[in-house]
């Protein structure tokens, strides 16, 4: 029956390649909703908006590379049920497909806005390829742009619509953006940066309503207006867990698996955005919108249906592009108690390391690639603070 794998984004294309690396001979199928073969995100909100990469280009690996492995790819089909005893998935064209083992990989979906005006046009969420596309056709210099959320995707998008020509505001709730993700030096560094480009960035904002009859013409915030060409709403996703728990699998904030990505039924599999899994490093359970987690969880999972051994133990990290700006960041800066500063962050080459008795716990690293290979491995190891501050003391010397 071989392998059926739900989903088809980055953790599904991964898993299907990484099946043939471990010599797994059977049977894959990739089901995934969308119409295209697994591709990857990060390329969304930065180069794909910005029109610096076309499809080709975000595609995880091209058309060929799937009939060459023999792995089949059902785009535009989404599986409504599973039965687990079994052994079957249904899908929305009325078939039902036997797996042997079966990999759920169905990520996340944006988390919506229910104010007054929701619904009118104009009003788009961030999330996949056709997403972009209705975005970037109304993005035209000199629109008016409201970005509900600061986080890092609505940030990111601020810094290329603006270098785009238009006028962007980005709203964001609590008192700082970045809040729920980085310490309060590190927002006012992207505040500063964003408002020295023009972006218009109102904190302790909250949205009431949408105003426009049948296409979206401003932002109510309370008893202010905020004209509005168009609007990105990008507070945060939620993951896709309903097929799990319809199938009687265990979920908490996530499918829950364990280190070698196996549900609590043991020939059902889960990897990526979706997943509730444990990280042995950090010593707790995790839930991660993070690529590298949704790859190496892909290897993981692939080696275990194919009978290999291979267990999840990694140091989290993610990155962000903003202008000529790469953000990025090891482990959980929530996580430290205090914090070494390395480089001048007047000139934008700087590291932020921090410390929890002593440990390094993480980093954010902007554009200061060297510290950020290096502090993965560093971290958990005691380091004098004095010559971690210090740029002219190579990091490499502080390993032991």
């Amino acid at each position: 029956m071989g392998i059926v794998i739900v989903g088809a984004g980055h953790a599904a294309g991964q898993a299907a390649a990484s099946l043939r690396v471990e010599k797994y001979e059977g049977e894959i199928t990739v089901i995934g909703d969308e119409p295209h073969i697994p591709y990857q995100r990060p390329p969304l909100s930065k180069q794909y908006l910005a029109k610096e990469h076309g499809l080709e280009r975000v595609y995880l690996r091209p058309d060929k590379f799937y009939a060459d492995k023999e792995i089949t790819i059902r785009t535009g089909v989404s599986v409504s049920g599973i039965d687990p005893a079994a052994h079957t998935v249904t899908t929305s064209e009325g078939d039902s497909v036997g797996y042997e083992k079966l990999l759920i990989a169905t990520g996340g979906r944006p988390r919506r806005l229910e104010s007054q005006g929701s619904d009118l046009a104009g009003i788009h969420y961030f999330r996949t390829i056709d997403d972009v596309d209705a975005i970037s056709a109304e993005m035209q210099e000199g629109r008016k742009l409201v970005i509900v959320g600061g986080g890092y995707i609505g940030l990111e998008v601020a810094s290329v619509a603006v270098k785009s020509g238009l006028e962007v505001h980005v709203l964001e709730m609590e008192s700082r953006i970045l809040q729920r993700v980085t310490t309060v030096a590190m927002s006012d560094f992207y505040h500063h940066l964003h408002a020295g480009h023009g972006v218009h960035i109102h904190t302790n904002t909250q949205v009431s309503a949408f105003a426009g009859e049948d296409r979206v013409t401003g932002v109510v915030c309370g008893d202010q207006t905020l004209d509005a060409d168009l609007v990105i709403v990008g507070i945060g996703i939620l993951p896709n867990v309903e097929l799990a728990q319809a199938a009687g699998l265990t979920c908490d904030n996530g499918i829950v698996v364990d280190e070698q990505c196996r549900t609590s039924d043991g020939d059902i599999f889960a990897a990526g955005d979706c997943t509730n899994h444990p990280n042995p490093i950090l010593g707790r359970r995790l839930r991660l919108e993070s690529v590298p987690n949704a790859m190496e969880q892909s290897r993981v999972a692939a080696s275990a249906m194919a009978g290999g051994d291979k267990t999840y133990a990694a140091v989290p990290w993610f990155w962000s592009d903003q202008y000529d700006l790469k953000l990025q960041m090891v482990g959980f800066s929530a996580d430290g108690e205090d914090e070494v500063v390395r480089g001048d962050k007047s000139t934008n080459e700087f590291a932020v390391f921090y410390l929890r008795g002593g440990l390094i716990v993480a980093a954010d690293c902007v554009n200061s690639p060297r510290e950020f290979m290096l502090c993965k491995q560093l971290m958990g190891k005691p380091v004098d603070t004095s010559k971690l501050a210090d740029p002219l003391v190579n990091l490499k010397d502080l390993m032991g």
